[in-house]
């Protein structure tokens, strides 16, 4: 049994929204096809597919059926992570659509999803992208303060999801993790947060996230070893639609 991940799907089946509009590079047209068409080369029943996030731009889960019954369509199993455009996934009923797609479909939040001996845990994280203020020589000299505090509450927030998602691994007896986020573990002023240090204290063999499109973003954050542990990016648009195996 294989495990594959890729990110940011941005299915748009049902949604017309104009952000999708900004996915205009050569590489975006006709993804969807392309997508199918690499997972049925690699990916068998067996296997284990983690989307890392930005499935759908349905901003209600109606809006976002199709797009899911895409995903439901693909070969093996699937373990969703929400992203920051995933509008129709909301916190709080996180158990209710693992009830209602249960044997289709896992959503990874505030819990673990047993491949093997691995646990793998994740959840969303959050890394401050700005506004920055630059100078004429292209340097940052400053950022907006209110923007960042803001980000501060999400970053604690969302590492605390993250460590109720290691947690309930920990308790169940699981000792091997692989970790999903879907923004990048650091910004591009940072070289290590508290994502990477809770890597550092739970021990994942690999640290896996999504979120940086475009040439100019695919290497804003840590990609190779750091600590004795594989950082790796996995946007569709940076993987070219095949899935990662990841093991």
């Amino acid at each position: 049994m294989g495990l594959y991940a890729i990110g940011d799907l941005h299915l748009h089946f049902q949604s017309e929204l104009k952000a999708y509009n900004q996915l205009h590079d050569r590489v975006w047209k006709g993804h969807e096809k392309k997508f199918v068409k690499n997972c049925a080369k690699i990916i068998s029943d067996d296997d284990t597919l983690v989307l890392v996030g930005d499935h759908s731009w349905g901003r209600k889960l109606k809006e976002s059926e199709k797009d899911l019954q895409y995903i439901m369509d693909l070969p093996g199993r699937k373990v969703l992570l929400r992203g920051n455009h995933d509008m129709f996934w909301d916190v709080k009923k996180t158990e209710s659509l693992n009830m209602e797609y249960k044997d289709r479909l896992f959503f990874l939040q505030n819990n673990y999803y047993p491949y093997e001996d691995y646990a793998l845990v994740g959840t969303k994280g959050f890394t401050f992208e700005g506004p920055f203020y630059i100078d004429h020589f292209g340097r940052i000299i400053g950022w907006d303060e209110t923007a960042e505090e803001q980000a501060k509450k999400l970053v604690a927030r969302e590492s605390e999801r993250l460590r109720q998602s290691f947690e309930s691994a920990v308790n169940d007896g699981f000792t091997k993790f692989i970790m999903f986020l879907h923004y990048p573990p650091t910004n591009i002023l940072e070289k290590e947060s508290v994502f990477t240090a809770m890597a550092d204290e739970y021990r994942p063999e690999q640290v896996i996230y999504a979120h940086s499109h475009g040439e100019s973003r695919f290497y804003d954050s840590i990609m190779g070893e750091k600590n004795g542990i594989r950082y790796s990016l996995v946007s569709g648009d940076f993987l070219k639609w095949m899935p990662m195996k990841v093991i």
